[in-house]
């Protein structure tokens, strides 16, 4: 009986981000996990819209109950890759704030 082979080959990827692909404004982001997997999912928390005077401004604010915070994407990330997603990211984020440009908050 033949037994075949298994060949390995490394490739170069072609990163691909599509021409109408609309980039949102995290401003939150909630993260979940199962036995298998993260759960990642962006919001954006846009302020209301409030005109007029300030006192006017003001009794429209204590009027509202809450503010929507709309979820734009929502990412599954499998759980034995997260690790190299956070080091990419701890990475970049320690690469930012070596710039000489940049305060810390």
């Amino acid at each position: 009986m033949e037994q075949s082979k298994e060949v390995r080959m490394k490739l170069p990827i072609d990163w691909q981000i599509p021409k109408d692909l609309s980039s949102r404004y995290a401003t939150h982001l909630v993260v979940q996990h199962t036995e298998h997997e993260f759960v990642l999912s962006f919001f954006e928390i846009l302020p209301p819209t409030l005109f007029g005077a300030p006192e006017l401004v003001s009794a429209k604010m204590e009027q509202l109950k809450s503010i929507e915070a709309e979820c734009f994407a929502r990412i599954v990330v499998a759980a034995n890759r997260m690790p190299g997603f956070v080091a990419v990211l701890q990475e970049n984020l320690e690469k930012y704030r070596s710039r000489e440009d940049i305060e810390e908050e």
